[in-house]
């Protein structure tokens, strides 16, 4: 008998791949077919409402992993087994389900425990948007609001999309994409049926038609990663302001900064001046009175151009305005990039209504109006603030007169992008404005469409936009910060940091490149954080003081020419680590994986006993105490190695590991255990053995004092005939370049030219010193 995989609903279950995944569905539940075996879940009420929570059915005893926002700017990670565990505000959930699979038609008794997993993803729906929770009844609910009172609907039949696949991570990013679908493959496919009818199937043509309807208006909202121009800063070190100086940056300190990195080896290539630069004013702080606590957040715009520390700037007033400070630092220090901080609505308060230079924009003062959702959660200081204070608000229809008077006066001054925060403040404020979506929608594009007019390569990094209206409202944003900030001074929240970006990354990686905020290269923990930014796939950028720095760790991470060794796609955790937690168990190490070029990258993390999950339950007698644990690493741990490893892989690997130093060779499913103490942390470079000539073993470890070798290989090829075989490599950088070689070559040529190398026949570590610049250079290997 043939199972489909499309769920359905069958006497008041939802059924997906003949698997039970929900009992006791409503009646009002309905399913909608999509593309493939996918589905959108949806239910009907009778009274029309602004704000709908909807049963799905009981959800028990299946393992999950979840997405949520614990407050209104950020999403962490849960795991559990049970509804009652799925928090308010859920935006990402999969489960794991045990199929059982026959496994000969002769012995229908024998069977084995396969996994499949199932992803839930709720989405927008017209103007409403949708978010998942639990009830203590084991119950999961989907939440539909328009975030207006008189946007009301009294259907939402294409809420929760769902989809099922045997590899989690193939199953995220075939699901988003099914979501981000664009209209324009709906015309073109309607096309070629129209013009094609004949040979096709009627009713087939008819079904086909539907689904991209279907699919069409959950379209033009938002695009897949792999469709956006990635801005080019990724790839090279930075420096942001912000820990350095917080709102007091200045000129000088900012060239102190920029100094002090440069003169230590690490050459900053984009500078982040973050908040501090702006001309705000704070109406409830009277001069003299000490601040009241929560009014620095109803600080408003008043102006579009720097203040007064950033005019006559410098000891011999050589800058006379924020123009020449840029063209100054950037002559100087070799920045190739400058990036200007600013809130979505202009300041954190918003902008100020009766300011001259605003008053053009019509602007308002509107009080926020929170969801149930964010309040139910943790409740958020600025937003109390915001809701008591008020936000000046801009006429949407000339939001983008703003944004285009701005950004093009910032890139007259030399300014190459702009980090944009306090986004999801946005979903507050549409009652009057048609709901949180559309008003999101017109805020996304007209700032996306500003910052392709006045910056080149997409220089835009969203933050604070962990809200699905912002994620599925971005077309052209191809950066967006993973988690809550970096917070130097709270050593409880460090490997909160490190995980819930790991895990944010399984989400936002398939739509953004995720930004793992900066650290502190002079910290405790630096070591910590400075690995999981090296394998995340992501910016690498320090807020250290000026003077204030560790070059022992910044150059694991950084060459001298200023850039840096990034992997191809975000850092996630391994599929063992999906449904644990790494933070609370006492006893899962975390692993993260990426892809090199030519090889893959796992770092294992003990996050155990530093930290605790917000609003996570946890048991009486567990204290935050150091811990050392145990676990296990796989070559196979590192997905879609078989894409790099080419058609000459024999299966194995040589594993180097970055701390120790040491190389095994391991088959794909061999395994090794390794234990960490809380707060440590080894990286494993996992390269493919080639098989060259009869019988050359070769695999390319690349620069063996980064955390991230393998980003230095950049290309391998042969040349093989009867009296000797050449290997070359592609490889950028300088310092220890490594290699496993099952045999010691005859001679090692560099740039055609002959270098002297190091061969250990206990372990068929080869290593030569790269010379020089960073440039791209071919390593040649002669057996």
């Amino acid at each position: 008998m043939t199972i489909t995989a499309t769920p359905l609903l069958k006497d008041g279950c939802l059924i997906v791949r003949g698997k039970t995944v929900l009992t006791g569905v409503p009646h009002n539940v309905v399913v909608s077919p999509s593309v493939g075996d996918s589905a959108f879940l949806g239910a009907n009420s009778t009274i029309p409402s602004s704000r709908h929570v909807f049963n799905l059915g009981v959800l028990e005893e299946r393992r999950f992993l979840c997405l949520f926002r614990f407050k209104i700017w950020w999403m962490i990670p849960r795991v559990g087994k049970s509804g009652c565990e799925i928090p308010m505000e859920t935006q990402f959930l999969l489960l794991e389900v045990a199929e059982s699979v026959l496994e000969g038609k002769d012995s229908p008794e024998l069977s084995t425990e396969n996994t499949f997993y199932i992803i839930l993803l709720p989405v927008l729906d017209g103007q409403f948007r949708t978010s998942l929770q639990g009830t203590p009844a084991n119950e999961l609910q989907f939440c539909v609001e328009s975030g207006d009172v008189n946007v009301q609907t009294s259907k939402a039949v294409e809420a929760v999309f769902i989809n099922s696949g045997d590899n989690p991570f193939e199953l995220i990013k075939n699901s988003i994409k099914y979501v981000c679908i664009r209209a324009r493959f709906f015309f073109s496919c309607e096309g070629f049926f129209l013009s094609n009818l004949g040979m096709l199937n009627f009713f087939t043509f008819c079904y086909c038609i539907c689904v991209f309807r279907i699919l069409e208006k959950h379209q033009e909202t938002f695009s897949h990663i792999e469709n956006k121009k990635i801005p080019a800063h990724l790839d090279g070190f930075g420096w942001c302001t912000w820990d350095a100086f917080y709102t007091e940056v200045n000129p000088q300190g900012i060239i102190e900064g920029l100094q002090s990195l440069s003169e230590g080896g690490c050459p900053p290539k984009f500078l982040i001046i973050d908040d501090g630069w702006q001309e705000t004013i704070n109406e409830f702080h009277k001069e003299g009175e000490p601040p009241v606590e929560g009014t620095q957040f109803a600080t408003r715009l008043v102006d579009i151009k720097e203040n007064c520390k950033f005019k006559h700037s410098g000891s011999d007033n050589t800058c006379t305005d924020l123009c020449d400070f840029i063209h100054s630092i950037k002559g100087r220090y070799g920045l190739n990039y400058v990036y200007m901080w600013h809130a979505l609505v202009g300041y954190w308060g918003g902008v100020l209504p009766s300011s001259e230079v605003m008053k053009k924009y019509n602007p308002r003062l509107v009080y926020p109006i929170q969801s149930p959702g964010n309040t139910g959660n943790l409740r958020d200081i600025a937003m109390d603030s915001l809701e008591k204070y008020g936000v000046g608000v801009i006429d949407p229809q000339s939001i983008f007169d703003f944004y285009n008077d701005l950004h093009g006066y910032l890139a007259s001054c030399g300014v190459d992008g702009v980090k944009v925060d306090v986004q999801n403040v946005i979903e507050t404020l549409g009652a009057g404005y048609g709901g949180r979506v559309p008003l999101t929608r017109q805020y996304q594009e007209a700032l996306e469409q500003s910052v392709a007019r006045h910056f080149r390569d997409n220089n835009l990094i969203s933050c604070m936009c962990h809200n699905s209206d912002s994620i599925y409202s971005s077309k052209k944003t191809a950066v967006a910060r993973a988690s809550e900030d970096f917070m130097p001074r709270e050593p409880a929240l460090q490997t909160l940091h490190i995980a819930s970006v790991a895990f944010n990354g399984l989400f936002l990686g398939q739509i953004v490149v995720p930004d793992w905020d900066m650290f502190h290269s002079k910290h405790e923990t630096a070591d910590f954080h400075g690995a999981a930014r090296a394998l995340g796939g992501c910016a690498v950028y320090v807020s250290d003081k000026p003077g204030n720095h560790d070059f022992k760790v910044l150059k694991k991470l950084v060459l001298p020419d200023g850039s840096i060794l990034r992997a191809r796609h975000a850092g996630r955790p391994t599929r063992d680590c999906l449904m644990k937690d790494p933070v609370m168990d006492g006893k899962s190490l975390l692993k993260i994986w990426n892809l090199n070029k030519l090889s893959g990258v796992i770092g294992v993390f003990n996050c155990q006993g530093a930290g605790r999950w917000p609003l996570k339950q946890e048991d009486e007698h567990m204290a935050i105490k150091p811990l050392s644990i145990s676990g296990l690493v796989r070559p196979i741990d590192v997905e879609f190695l078989e894409e790099v490893a080419g058609e000459n892989w024999n299966g194995d690997c040589a594993v180097y590991a970055f701390n120790s130093g040491s190389l095994s060779k391991l088959p794909k499913q061999g395994k090794f255990e390794v234990s960490l103490a809380t707060l440590q942390c080894e990286i494993y470079a996992v390269s493919p053995m080639r098989v060259f000539g009869e019988n050359i073993l070769f695999a390319p470890i690349g620069l063996l004092d980064m955390y991230n070798s393998g980003g230095a290989v950049e290309a391998m090829d042969s040349t093989v005939d009867e009296s000797r075989c050449i290997i070359t490599i592609n490889g950028r950088g300088c310092g220890r370049f490594g290699a496993y070689s099952s045999t010691k070559p005859k001679s090692c040529m560099v740039g055609k030219k002959e270098e002297s190398f190091t061969y250990s026949v206990k372990d068929g570590l080869l290593t030569i010193e790269l010379q020089g610049g960073c440039h791209l250079r071919e390593i040649e290997f002669v057996y």
